[in-house]
């Protein structure tokens, strides 16, 4: 390919992810939204971070079973419990990154 591909394809790129995040801030900023909309809108994050999290503990990358004592499990309940308890950002992830290594080093 050459620069003016290049250039041409980060463009297109760009353009590509650029109008989707225009478009509804363009459109709904002079609009209300009825409150159920915004009320179900605030579930997406949650939604989003469970589609991305549970596949990575649940299913084994080996074989692509559903398995409970892959380390990633093994060390995401206790670290889930702790977090649910302490409510602390930084001591849950440095928990769960010391038990996931812990873990996978005893596995």
């Amino acid at each position: 390919m050459s620069s003016t591909e290049y250039l041409l394809c980060i463009a297109g790129m760009g353009l590509v992810t650029y109008i989707p995040r225009w478009l509804p801030l363009f459109y709904l900023t002079d609009r209300r939204l009825p409150l159920w909309l915004v009320e179900w809108l605030t579930f997406i994050p949650a939604c989003i971070l469970s589609a991305l999290i549970f596949p990575a503990i649940l299913i084994h990358p080996d074989t692509g079973r559903v398995a409970i004592m892959h380390p990633a499990f093994l060390a995401a309940v206790p670290t889930f419990i702790l977090g649910l308890k302490t409510r602390s950002l930084g001591g849950t992830v440095l928990f769960g990154m010391s038990l996931y290594w812990l873990i996978q080093h005893l596995m």
